[in-house]
């Protein structure tokens, strides 16, 4: 990392998930683990500010954990201590982020890192944006009839694309190493047009079970 770099990068406490965390998304937490419990509590007397990351490989018990480099800002929303020490954690993501360097485990995961924005050319995306919206609810409407829980396929996603995508992500019930994907696709464009095949693959295989292939 260059010293440039440097400047702009900001240390954050993190937490490394088996779950991928999209921007504008809520996520709850419980934590338990010691060091976590003292993540929490500096985060609550600071900004409440944290990265979330995925778990490439390992346990979030413990670890020695391979993690992702790419997360997700977020901001602790909500915060109730159990009785025993626990916490139950109410986060919403806020922006993409690349962890650039990680220090010491010590007492908790911590990282120096920098904002990842996105490359969104001018233009309307309105037809990428309702297409995606048809064939999320094409998924939903087939989990439905296998019987699965899912939301109902009248769901409506945001008018703007990018918050769209993310919607979308989460309603489809991506797993982590395609979630992962989705948040590392700098191109909005790009991240839309993955979307699409994700769910187009998810309807394909809904469709053999339908039928009973």
């Amino acid at each position: 990392m260059s010293a440039s770099d440097a400047a702009d990068a900001t240390v954050l406490p993190m937490f490394p998930l088996g779950s991928v965390l999209f921007p504008s998304m809520p996520l709850v937490l419980h934590v338990f683990e010691p060091r976590y419990r003292t993540l929490t509590r500096h985060c609550l007397d600071g900004d409440r500010r944290l990265g979330v990351v995925l778990i490439e490989r390992g346990s979030e018990v413990g670890g020695d954990d391979v993690r992702c480099s790419v997360g997700t800002l977020a901001t602790i929303v909500d915060a109730v201590e159990l009785a025993d020490g626990r916490w139950a954690l109410g986060l919403i993501g806020e922006h993409r982020i690349r962890v650039e360097e990680w220090l010491p485990d010590d007492p908790y995961p911590v990282a120096r890192v920098e904002s990842l924005p996105d490359r969104a050319p001018p233009g309307d995306r309105e037809e990428q944006r309702a297409a995606l919206l048809r064939r999320l609810r094409q998924v939903l409407a087939l989990r439905t009839e296998l019987g699965e829980s899912a939301p109902p396929a009248t769901v409506d996603v945001s008018s703007d694309p990018a918050s769209a995508a993310w919607q979308v992500a989460v309603l489809a019930g991506l797993g982590p190493a395609d979630g992962q994907k989705v948040l590392e696709t700098v191109d909005l464009d790009a991240r839309l047009a993955r979307l699409g095949s994700l769910l187009d693959e998810q309807a394909e295989v809904l469709a053999r079970r339908v039928a009973g292939g």
